[in-house]
């Protein structure tokens, strides 16, 4: 029987990882994923846990200590954020190359500079391209489900490809809320130990990360790729399996008042639930407006989008990163690419928000909506790109108290 208990977002990710059994840890803190970390290291000293920890000297050996551990076969776990991320960028490649199924708990944080420490989104979407499956969630129950998910999704023999288990720095790291923990058995039945593909053995030395010469590089990278696209399946077969045992409802993308829905906001993270309220409250005013929040953001689930899409006629992107230079965010730039062979495609807007941790109100995902709805109303647009809750030209802003 699940147990109703009090967490925070770090808390909860820390329980999910203890009970997944993990063989090897390796750890640096930084703001605000160290809490992750903090609680295993408890859960070792009070004997709740029975691992190997290593208490790296910075996130780019933490990430070297686990590609050295799954090589041998172990069941491997890291946490990061912001900085620590950017740091151990070079390994980050390294460990999907060497398709190695590592988990990492990421509490997303802006990067520098200015110095923040609060949230957005730029930390984890600069290493979108580094061959890493990532999962975003809206609160810690999501988290902590995540978690069991993302060690039978990268243990797969079909998969084999490290997981980042992403969430929202502050809003959801240190934010306490009630969730079900699982029950121990029923995790254990669902996350079996993991069996090694062709673990490392000092007994048969084998060559690996070996220079790839022109001749055989790009089908290396080729049948990367490949396994990174056909891992969509698994996920999907995995977040079924566990609906079915745990009796949840996880999805690619999940809707939210769709079915005869005009203009559409597409989120991703904890902004879900902010965003939903505003649609809430536009279906109130008689306003056909729906929510798509995307889960899996890689692989990127194109075919998933455009069913999701076919019927709108205008969709606002909420980013909580920008991509510099390219009028708007990386979700933006990806779902501009995936619905460009729609015959109707509906008009695509990138909207920005949260930069550095600003907050975003139903008062700003108002004002996206009354854009939406005028480009679907065939009204002119000037701009397809506003970063919201921004002082300044070109800017969506709400006066409230604090800003």
């Amino acid at each position: 029987m699940a147990k109703l208990v009090a967490l925070t977002g770090n808390e909860a990710l820390a329980h999910a990882v203890k009970q997944c059994r993990p063989d090897v840890i390796a750890m640096y803190p930084i703001t605000p994923q160290t809490q992750i970390v903090e609680e295993l290291a408890q859960f070792y000293a009070d004997g709740e846990i029975d691992a190997e920890l290593i208490a790296a000297e910075s996130e780019h050996s933490a990430m070297a200590a686990c590609i050295g551990a799954s090589l041998t076969g172990a069941r491997v776990f890291t946490a990061s954020a912001s900085q620590g991320i950017a740091l151990m960028f070079e390994m980050l490649f390294v460990a999907s190359s060497f398709r190695l199924p590592i988990v990492m708990g990421v509490s997303n944080r802006a990067l520098n500079s200015p110095l923040n420490i609060w949230n957005d989104m730029s930390d984890t979407m600069g290493v979108r391209d580094s061959g890493w499956i990532q999962i975003y969630n809206q609160n810690a129950q999501e988290s902590y489900h995540t978690i069991v998910q993302a060690f039978r999704i990268a243990e797969d023999k079909d998969a084999l490809l490290p997981v980042m288990s992403c969430h929202d720095g502050f809003v959801i790291s240190h934010a306490t809320e009630g969730l079900e923990l699982l029950d121990q058995e029923d995790i254990d039945d669902f996350l079996p130990p993991r069996e090694a593909h062709i673990p490392i053995d000092v007994n048969n030395p084998v060559t690996v990360g070996c220079v790839g010469v022109p001749e055989y590089y790009p089908e290396i990278k080729v049948q990367q790729e490949v396994a990174t696209q056909n891992s969509l399946k698994i996920i999907k077969k995995i977040f079924s399996d566990f609906n079915k045992r745990f009796d949840t409802n996880y999805e690619i993308i999940s809707s939210y008042k769709m079915e005869d829905a005009e203009v559409a906001l597409l989120t991703i993270g904890s902004l879900a639930g902010t965003a939903q309220d505003a649609v809430n409250k536009l279906r109130k005013e008689g306003k056909k407006i729906g929510l798509l929040k995307l889960r899996v953001f890689r692989p990127f689930p194109i075919k998933e989008l455009q069913e999701s899409l076919k019927n709108v006629k205008a969709i606002g992107v909420i980013d909580r990163n920008i991509s510099f230079g390219s009028m708007g965010g990386a979700l933006s730039m990806e779902v501009r690419s995936a619905l460009y062979e729609l015959k109707n495609r509906p008009h695509i807007m990138g909207f920005p928000t949260g930069l550095g941790g600003r907050d975003t109100r139903i008062e700003h995902f108002e004002k996206v909506s009354e854009i939406l709805l005028k480009v679907a109303q065939k009204d002119k647009v000037e701009e397809n790109y506003k970063v919201v809750g921004c002082r300044g030209p070109g800017c969506i802003n709400v006066t409230y108290d604090g800003v």
